[in-house]
């Protein structure tokens, strides 16, 4: 279920960053284009205490586009922030509530600050599969040390497993989703790659107005120097910096899909030539940006 679709559109800053009308016709366009997996969540927990009403419009926006419900893929979240208080029955009644829907396709059981109870997290989320809430699972960020743990109690205990690992991974991030930690997985499980434009510094946004993702490593400074010589690189190949990203991580063989906000149908437009560029010129493009990974000193196996 995770590959079906090779790109997926995010829902952090996303759908509350435009008109309702430009969002639905943003689903429409995506959809249309076979963009079908929507990583949507509710933020309100932890430091994404946001009071964000962005799953909110993604549910009403994808009833106003005519998208039935069997035509998409909707990927929640878990969150751990305030775990086990609020538990994973009463954040999937939420967060599906909001949206309008009765189950999750798939769910990512987000990054955590404090080490977990895994066993408990994995039956916990064996109970929602067995209701009916969510399809199938995966992790955010985890140390690599818990996957291992995760994936061996599931399969001692003939629970569901985690199925693929929702990553930062971009041309300057590549630690954890290249190194052995992780590596040792992939076949098992799919990847997930995510803050791919590491908040639109990439595309040479150096200074955000936005809230964007955590500057694991505190290398930003060196992730600003990188998107200047990448305006250079894609214009060898004729293309975009956002579509030289976006190939890069969908000519790595274990990404099943890669995830992006965008917030305008010309974004998403730009974005879909990704696809071509990575078939006819991945394994060069992999080559011509090694040169520019950012955080060579930064732990690959999730123990920041």
């Amino acid at each position: 279920m995770i590959g079906r679709s090779a790109f997926g559109l995010g829902s952090w800053n996303t759908w509350d960053r435009m008109d309702f009308g430009d969002a639905v016709a943003l689903l429409r366009t995506a959809v249309d284009a076979g963009v079908t997996l929507f990583d949507v969540a509710h933020y309100d927990m932890g430091p994404h205490a946001e009071g964000s009403d962005t799953d909110v419009i993604f549910g009403k926006a994808v009833r106003e586009a005519g998208i039935a419900r069997e035509d998409y893929v909707l990927c929640g979240k878990l969150w751990l922030w305030d775990h086990p208080r609020t538990g994973f029955a009463r954040q999937l009644e939420t967060s599906l509530g909001r949206i309008g829907t009765d189950h999750a396709d798939l769910v990512v059981v987000g990054d955590y600050l404090d080490r977990p109870d895994v066993p408990r997290l994995v039956t916990e989320v064996a109970e929602q599969v067995r209701a009916g809430r969510i399809g199938g699972w995966g992790v955010n960020n985890w140390r690599a040390g818990d996957l291992d743990a995760a994936l061996a109690f599931a399969d001692r205990e003939g629970l569901p497993a985690p199925e693929f690992a929702q990553l930062k991974y971009s041309i300057a991030r590549r630690s954890m989703a290249e190194g052995p930690h992780y590596g040792k997985h992939w076949g098992r499980l799919a990847l997930q790659a995510s803050d791919v434009f590491e908040g639109g510094v990439l595309l040479g946004n150096h200074a955000p107005t936005r809230k964007i993702g955590a500057d694991v490593g505190g290398i930003r400074a060196s992730i600003v120097d990188v998107s200047a010589e990448l305006a250079t690189i894609a214009a060898e190949f004729g293309a975009t910096r956002a579509q030289l990203a976006l190939a890069f991580c969908l000519a790595y063989e274990p990404v099943a899909n890669v995830l992006f906000g965008a917030s305008r149908v010309d974004q998403l437009t730009d974005n879909l030539g990704a696809l071509d560029l990575a078939r006819t010129h991945g394994t060069e493009i992999r080559a011509a940006v090694s040169h520019l990974q950012a955080d060579r000193g930064v732990s690959p196996d999730g123990s920041w």
